[in-house]
């Protein structure tokens, strides 16, 4: 039945990701990879389902190009859309792999360390795995803005946080859009929805006179971040990195080591930093520069778990979780990114019903008080003693010195002080723990350190 809804209507009804032919990457049809594979999962099916298990087979697919450098230094990967990610990096003695538990796992100390290196100090990022689409012709300014719902109509260098929504006023796509030119742009999405964000805009291309190429092998992505970042950068490139040249959400094209690179001063993990943008081939140079400038300043090499317990603490979205076509962008706290007043775009009609009717519901963010528990999603949200909602992602946070989640609350008709003035508790294994909400960032609420 679903599935007829979404043939008939264009849209599935609600969050079909499951069952979705996106969520697949072209190289999967390869069939001694479906075959490695499907033998591993099928075995799975009925195990226990710890949180962050990786899978054993048909890995190795994509690797960045500074992969050797990392294993070098001891980085533990996960996979994710074929890519090899680092996750974790070992210490000399210790064991390079997972030891799965639904307690704090092998990594949670080195997980620990990583994210506290870019809250005080420094840490470096592989992010190549990013999805980067070049959209350019000349109607892509146009075309773009009827597709995103923040105003891209920008000065070239500048940089836009938005999402693409469907009719319903939900998000089919978070990301960011970079002006390259006048008649050019980069849209940078999570690795995992890249398949899905290229159908979504080649599907509403039309007549519009625009090219849209995956370039996403092409350029490897460098995360410079903490508040030490601008000192190694300094270091490593002639480049003015201050406010007055570089301000939050521009990019600029620098020089650093021997190469060039696009360097896109945005931050997802809550600290000053920056995304380097490099050609594939000058990616491993650029590496070395900036490892070999980092060792005066205690540079960290830091994975995605680390990544991810610092973007909780900042209360940033993660698509699929928090976010989804089936949540509507003013009840996800993100309707600073929609700007209706600019013109037609698609959503635009659910976002001014939504705005007159009010929120039936929010995102909230949460830290429990008890240091010890963890947040993994789906635990229940009780308020007042009732379950009223579930976890959508959640991880520890190390900064804040608890697990940190993110869940919505039905509030309809309710103000912002109504919300937080219940009593929250969120529901582990079966024990009630109790919970702090915020409906800003428990971490830096006014982004004070991004833009330092």
């Amino acid at each position: 039945m679903a599935l007829a809804q979404w043939m008939e209507g264009g849209e599935p009804p609600f969050d079909l990701w499951d069952v979705d032919i996106r969520r697949v990457q072209p190289f999967q049809a390869n069939r001694t990879y479906l075959y490695d594979r499907s033998r591993e999962t099928l075995g799975l099916l009925y195990a226990d389902h710890f949180p962050y298990r990786q899978m054993a087979s048909a890995r190795g697919v994509r690797r960045s190009p500074i992969h050797e450098h990392l294993k070098a230094r001891g980085a533990v990967f996960g996979e994710t859309a074929g890519w090899e990610r680092a996750n974790w990096f070992a210490r000399a003695d210790q064991e390079r792999e997972y030891r799965y538990s639904w307690g704090r796992q092998n990594w949670f100390e080195n997980q620990r360390d990583e994210h506290l290196a870019v809250r005080e100090g420094v840490g470096l990022f592989d992010m190549t795995s990013f999805g980067k689409i070049k959209l350019e012709g000349r109607d892509a300014c146009a075309f773009l803005q009827m597709l995103c719902a923040n105003d891209v109509d920008v000065e070239t260098g500048r940089i836009v946080y938005t999402q693409m929504l469907n009719r319903r006023g939900g998000i089919e796509s978070d990301l960011t859009v970079s002006r390259l030119s006048e008649i050019a742009f980069l849209l940078v999405v999570p690795g995992a929805t890249l398949q899905r964000d290229l159908a979504w805009i080649r599907r509403h291309v039309g007549d519009a006179f625009v090219t849209v190429t995956d370039m996403t092998a092409s350029e490897a992505v460098l995360c410079v971040m903490g508040p030490r970042s601008r000192e190694l950068m300094q270091k490593v490139s002639p480049a003015d990195f201050s406010n007055q040249k570089n301000p939050f959400g521009t990019f600029a094209e620098i020089e650093i080591g021997y190469g060039i690179a696009r360097a896109h001063r945005v931050s997802y993990v809550g600290e000053l930093g920056w995304e380097l943008y490099v050609s594939s081939d000058q990616a491993a140079h650029v590496f070395e520069a900036i490892a070999e400038a980092g060792d005066g300043l205690d540079l960290k090499l830091c994975g995605l778990h680390a990544l991810d317990s610092c973007r909780i603490e900042k209360a940033f979205r993660h698509f699929g979780h928090d976010i989804t076509d089936e949540d509507h962008v003013l009840e996800t706290g993100l309707g600073f990114a929609v700007k209706a007043d600019k013109g037609d775009f698609i959503g635009r009609d659910a976002v001014l019903a939504k705005r007159d009717a009010g929120l039936s519901r929010r995102l909230v963010q949460f830290r429990l008080r008890a240091p010890e528990p963890l947040l993994f999603h789906n635990e229940a949200i009780l308020r007042d003693g009732q379950i009223v909602g579930t976890i959508t992602s959640g991880n520890y946070g190390h900064h804040l010195g608890g697990a940190v989640g993110l869940g919505y609350v039905p509030c309809p008709g309710e103000s912002e002080a109504q919300v937080l003035a219940s009593r929250y508790e969120v529901e582990i294994a079966g024990t009630r723990v109790a919970a702090d909400a915020s409906l800003r960032p428990l971490y830096d609420p006014k982004a004070e350190r991004v833009r330092a």
